[in-house]
C-alpha cells in the first residue's frame, strides 16, 4: 500500500465504490479501504431496488434526489458494461404497489395525484387489469400503484462494476484492511490510521453506513445514524411467477434471473445482530404467499440479513464535516443506498471538485450536532 493518496474512502460499500468511480475517473488517485470484503455487509445483501416512487411519498429534496439518481442507471449500465464487462442486471418492468384494504387503495391514489402533479409517471390499476398484466398475483387485492420507471438492479454486481470501474481508472483496493482511527489535525483531515500503520491524504471519505458513527466520533460529532436489520430470503421457481416487483407494507417480491425470486424484508431497528430468525423469516414467507400464491411451491435457496442506516431525520448526510476540512461523510440512506448511488457518488466528487458548493438539505450542519472545539 502507498502511503499517499489524494483521497482515502473508508467503505466498500456501493455508496464507496461509487465515489471512489467518480473521483477516480476524474484523475484522482484514490484507495478504498474495506475491513471485509467489498459488497460484503448491506451492499451485497440488498434487493437492489429502484423505488424512486415506490418507497418515498413527499414530494421533497429526498424524493427529487432519487428520481435524479434513477435516471442515471440506463447510461450508467452502459458506461459500466463497456468498461468492465459486468452486467448489473438492470430491469425495467416497473413496481406494483399493492392496495389490501379500502384505506390504502385511497392512499395510493391520493399519492398518484400527487406524483403526478410532480412530474412523475403513475397510475392505478384495478386488480382485474393488474391480472391482464400479472395473472399470478393473488385476485384479494383492491388493486395497485403502477410505477413504470421504478426497476432493480443486481446490488452486488453492481457494486463490483463500480469497484473495477475504479480500479480501471488507477483507484487501489484493500479488503480486510481496518481503519482504526482518524489523522486529525488544525481542523483538517490529514488521513487514517490502519492496522498495517498511518496512509496521508488530502481528503477521507466515510462511507462505512450504519458504522460511520464509530469512526466520525473522535471529532465530536454524534452522527445520529441508528442500524436496522432487514432479513431477507430467495425462492427458486422454474416458471414466471411475476415479471414485475410487487411491494406491500412490510413485504417485497423482486423477479431475478433464471428464476429466482428476492423477497425482504424485516425491520429490526437499533441491533448490529445478523443471525437469520425463524420469525423473520416465517413472517415474510406468509405475506409473501398472500401476495402470490404460488410461491408457496417455490424452492427455498436461503435467507441472510443485512444492516442498514438509518438516519434521524431519514435523509443521508452527504457532504464535508462542519468542523473538519477535507472530510466528506456518505452515510445513512437506509433503504435506498443502491438507487442512490450514481447520484452519491457524483455529488461528493463534485464537492471535492468545486462544482457544487453544498450539498443542500443532505449537509450535516441540517441536525443540532455538537462538536467539541
Amino acid at each position: 500500500m502507498k502511503k499517499i493518496y489524494d483521497v482515502i474512502v473508508v467503505g466498500g460499500g456501493i455508496n464507496g465504490c461509487s465515489i471512489a468511480y467518480q473521483l477516480a475517473k476524474r484523475g484522482r488517485s484514490v484507495a478504498v479501504l474495506e475491513k471485509g470484503r467489498l459488497a460484503g455487509k448491506a451492499s451485497g445483501a440488498a434487493a437492489g431496488m429502484l423505488g424512486a416512487q415506490t418507497e418515498l411519498t413527499d414530494d421533497g429534496p429526498l424524493f427529487q434526489f432519487a428520481r435524479k439518481s434513477r435516471a442515471m442507471f440506463p447510461d450508467l449500465a452502459r458506461e459500466l458494461e463497456d468498461l468492465t464487462g459486468v452486467h448489473i442486471g438492470l430491469q425495467n418492468r416497473g413496481m406494483y404497489r399493492v392496495a389490501a384494504t379500502e384505506k390504502e387503495a385511497l392512499g395510493l391514489k391520493t399519492l398518484i395525484e400527487f406524483q403526478t402533479k410532480s412530474g412523475a409517471i403513475a397510475k392505478w390499476l384495478t386488480i382485474q387489469e393488474l391480472m391482464e398484466r400479472e395473472p399470478k398475483v393473488s385476485s384479494s387485492l383492491l388493486g395497485v400503484m403502477f410505477i413504470p420507471d421504478d426497476g432493480h438492479v443486481d446490488a452486488r454486481e453492481l457494486t463490483i462494476a463500480f469497484a473495477k470501474a475504479a480500479r480501471m481508472n488507477g483507484a487501489e483496493f484493500y479488503e480486510f484492511t481496518s481503519v482504526n482511527d482518524l489523522i486529525l489535525e488544525k481542523e483538517k483531515a490529514h488521513g487514517i490510521q490502519t492496522d498495517l500503520g498511518p496512509v496521508y491524504a488530502e481528503s477521507v471519505v466515510i462511507a462505512t453506513g450504519a458504522w460511520s458513527p464509530f469512526l466520525i466520533k473522535k471529532t465530536g460529532l454524534t452522527l445520529p445514524i441508528s442500524p436496522v436489520k432487514g432479513e431477507c430470503l430467495s425462492v427458486l421457481t422454474n416458471k414466471q411467477l411475476i415479471s414485475g416487483t410487487v411491494f406491500s407494507h412490510g413485504c417485497y417480491i423482486v423477479p431475478k434471473k433464471s428464476g429466482r425470486l428476492i423477497i425482504g424484508a424485516t425491520v429490526k431497528p437499533d441491533t448490529f445482530d445478523e443471525r437469520v430468525t425463524l420469525d423473520g423469516i416465517s413472517t415474510l414467507m406468509e405475506k409473501a404467499k398472500h401476495l402470490v400464491p404460488g410461491i408457496a411451491e417455490c424452492e427455498l435457496e436461503h435467507a441472510w440479513t443485512g444492516i442498514r442506516p438509518l438516519s434521524e431525520d431519514g435523509l443521508p448526510f452527504l457532504g464535508e464535516h462542519p468542523s473538519y476540512r477535507n472530510l466528506y461523510i456518505a452515510a445513512g440512506h437506509f433503504r435506498n443506498g443502491i438507487l442512490l448511488s450514481p447520484a452519491t457518488g457524483e455529488l461528493i466528487a463534485d464537492l471535492m471538485d468545486g462544482k457544487t458548493k453544498d450539498s443542500g438539505p443532505f449537509q450535516l450542519s441540517r441536525i443540532n450536532i455538537s462538536v467539541r472545539a
